[in-house]
């Protein structure tokens, strides 16, 4: 396969111009091949008062990046003739200014690189152009100006990566760029089940919403310096929250997830108000209306339409009438569709749509019972662990609903888990079929997936060969994976530490172990409610799954019941509900996978480890604390994960044969595990970090470490009493995440 094309380099700003059909001026051609430009601390920035004001955001990112790096932020002036002798002129193509002859482009989101030849009160002037077909594509060209010039990490919000300071820079003879419109059409981050960064910087009092403002636009600007245009800002949220304005401050379109169409959320439902489209289709449509209604008049937003039910449940969990009736439950869920777009039609005639087949949507979609209308953007959903669930039917004009953090009980929330070649493979599947309509990321709380975020927004935008690193048009070689992953370690830790961390990523990778479970798989697809008896299921091994199993091993035997929420109405008026215990045959063999599977794995961590500390001597000193945070942090979660999940199993298997004294050592074996894992967390909280895991809510490392504690006492003494409470049902996280919002429910009068 053919990788898709990235963005161009050319030798001179004709060639790239006409192979995009821009013409450019005389003086533009001339300037390209004259003498070198130096910009420095005295370059003055040049910007229409015209600009949006999304534009003059990103100019104040780069005056602060041009800070950095010259020791001094650069004046800001509206005309070319307030400028000094070396200008950068930021401008839409529409606001260039009339006999400056720079690059241009017509194509969306697209932009340019040129330097042409001025004169400002008699003195010639350099005029460093960097202009957008439109406000998106300005916003492009400032922030890649920022990347490629002067060494500024898309990431470095996350990263804590600071540009080298210079006293000046040359612009290669090469500068002047023509830069194509993205290959994926929206593409954006989904910040789901945001704990971490709930919990990080406590929203300032009045700012009504549960993530600190400031952070919101940290994230804004690195999807924008990502080159992505799109953000579904929380799970559980109202259209008219702090943050949704925000987002449009910042030139986002604002999108909805599936279990929220039109922002409806569900999460918040009234008590007592029937959720049932086919006996009260009246009362969802009201609440549909209020909802779009909140959205500001001017916001730009996609909109998202289709049926779940409450707390992204199946909707046949809500009404019995589909129940076991596909053929009806598809007909529910497209007539639904057909309800919501008329309403947003009302108000917005122009409004484009997306439905995002997540959970049975895939499944009724292929048996045919599903019919989505020509104009809404058909979006198949992965897995969770990115692996695309189009069954290879992706058709063009279709889009992608991908995860690299996962919040489903089994998956990774703390840490990275879907490997860079399956990012290629599935991003490079779905370019070549050309749906390339729609790509949404779920990123969860970003930095602990800082470089797979960062892979997939690369190719949402210039390909695979771009995220990579590979020539335009050549055949991606088979370890284009490691070519990625030695670029990041090169960028991020230093080139001594590349081909190191190249090999620690692959075996990080795969460390885990795919291991047979016994479990409620309904819930970990957030799909229906569970069924009375468990059954075996293939589980994928991220670092919640340690949690889940060590939490439900220790629920079943001091209470001989699993405790779980079962989403009836929402989390706010949801009961827990006992589930009974394994059967002794079910529990013995739960005990003897988890001691197989992590006996398997765990020689595999200790090797990834031991290599890992060893590579830190390799990374450059200033960036060490990082790798501290991404690289050993990420390995110890999960290491020592397994190991206390190792030691519990045995604990419990040897207490069962009548080994306490055994028992209990190893019972202290988990819990040093785990005092490893806070450990390791609490060094990772550095500088500004701090506090940052005080919101794992939803992993809920401490909430083990309970747990496996009461287990200990109980083996010295079965009559201890147990802490309350001894269960937990999950939903805590996110009454700490939709506090803010206090006793609002969604209006549907």
């Amino acid at each position: 396969m053919k990788p898709a094309r990235r963005s161009r380099f050319y030798p001179h700003a004709m060639a790239g111009a006409a192979a995009l059909g821009v013409a450019l001026s005389p003086a533009v051609m001339a300037s390209a091949q004259s003498s070198r430009t130096v910009i420095g601390g005295r370059v003055t920035i040049v910007e229409s008062a015209q600009e949006a004001e999304p534009v003059r955001r990103a100019t104040e990112d780069l005056r602060n990046d041009l800070a950095k790096v010259f020791g001094r932020a650069p004046r800001l002036v509206n005309q070319l003739q307030d400028a000094g002798p070396t200008a950068i002129l930021i401008a839409q193509r529409a606001n260039v200014p009339a006999g400056v002859g720079c690059a241009t482009t017509t194509e969306t989101e697209a932009f340019a690189f040129s330097i042409v030849n001025a004169r400002a009160h008699g003195q010639p002037q350099r005029v460093v152009c960097l202009t957008g077909a439109d406000v998106r594509g300005t916003i492009y060209a400032i922030y890649e100006f920022s990347q490629t010039v002067l060494g500024v990490d898309p990431m470095y919000l996350w990263t804590d990566k600071q540009p080298e300071k210079r006293a000046s820079i040359t612009l290669p003879a090469d500068f002047a760029r023509v830069y194509p419109q993205p290959v994926f059409r929206y593409r954006g981050f989904f910040t789901n089940d945001e704990d971490l960064l709930t919990g990080w910087i406590l929203a300032a009092k009045g700012e009504h919403t549960g993530i600190s403002l400031k952070v919101w636009d940290n994230v804004f600007e690195t999807i924008l310096r990502l080159k992505g245009n799109m953000v579904v800002p929380g799970t559980w949220i109202f259209p008219d929250d702090a943050q949704v304005h925000a987002a449009a401050a910042r030139g986002l379109i604002v999108n909805q997830h599936h279990a929220i169409p039109l922002g409806l959320n569900v999460a918040r439902w009234p008590k007592d108000v029937p959720y049932n489209f086919s006996t009260h289709p009246e009362i969802l449509e009201r609440a549909w209306k209020d909802a779009v209604a909140k959205y500001a008049p001017d916001q730009e937003i996609l909109w998202s339409v289709g049926l779940r039910g409450l707390s992204d449940s199946s909707y046949a969990s809500l009404d019995p009438s589909v129940q076991g009736n596909d053929a009806l439950l598809g007909k529910r869920i497209s007539d639904a569709i057909a309800a919501q777009m008329k309403i947003v039609r009302a108000r917005y005639p122009n409004a484009q749509f997306v439905s995002d087949l997540w959970a049975e949507g895939a499944r009724l979609m292929k048996e045919g019972y599903l019919r989505i209308p020509p104009e809404v953007t058909l979006v198949w959903a992965d897995t969770g662990y990115g692996d695309m669930q189009d069954g290879g039917e992706v058709a063009r004009g279709e889009g992608m609903y991908f995860h690299v953090a996962m919040m489903n009980g089994n998956a990774n929330q703390l840490s990275e888990m879907v490997p860079v070649k399956t990012i290629q493979s599935e991003l490079g599947r779905y370019i070549k079929a050309g749906a390339t309509s729609y790509l949404l990321l779920n990123t969860s709380d970003i930095r602990p997936v800082a470089m797979t975020a960062r892979a997939v927004m690369e190719t949402a935008w210039g390909g695979v060969a771009a995220s990579t690193g590979t020539k335009m048009g050549s055949e991606l070689p088979a370890d284009a994976d490691g070519a990625y992953y030695q670029r990041w370690a090169t960028e991020e830790f230093g080139p001594r530490s590349a081909k190191a961390l190249e090999e620690i990523y692959k075996a990080y990778f795969a460390a885990p172990a795919l291991r047979r479970r016994f479990g409620f798989p309904e819930l970990t697809s957030a799909g229906n409610t569970p069924p009375p008896m468990a059954r075996e299921v293939a589980l994928v091994d991220g670092d919640q799954h340690y949690h889940t199993e060590a939490r439900r091993l220790i629920l079943d035997e001091l209470s001989g019941h699993q405790v779980i929420a079962i989403p009836s109405q929402s989390p706010k008026w949801t009961e827990p509900r006992l589930v009974p215990s394994f059967d002794t045959q079910m529990r013995q063999a739960a005990l003897d996978a988890d001691i197989e599977d992590c006996a398997a794995a765990e020689p595999r961590w200790d090797t990834v480890w031991k290599v890992a500390v060893a590579a830190e001597s390799l990374v450059d000193p200033a960036r060490r604390n990082y790798y501290q945070a991404e690289v050993l942090t990420m390995i110890a979660i999960n290491r020592e994960s397994n190991r206390m999940l190792l030691e519990l199993a045995r604990a419990m298997k040897d207490d069962q044969a009548g080994q306490t004294v055994k028992a209990e050592a190893e019972a202290t074996e988990a819990l040093q595990a785990l005092d490893a894992v806070e450990q390791s967390m609490s060094t990772a909280e550095y500088g500004k970090w701090k506090n940052w895991y005080r919101g794992d809510w939803l992993t809920g490392v401490y909430r083990t470490r309970e747990l496996v504690a009461a287990y200990a006492a109980h083996l010295k003494d079965p009559l201890a009493k147990l802490p309350a409470p001894a269960s937990w049902t999950g939903w805590e996280g996110y009454f700490h995440i939709m506090e803010y919002e206090g006793d609002r429910s969604a209006d549907v009068q």
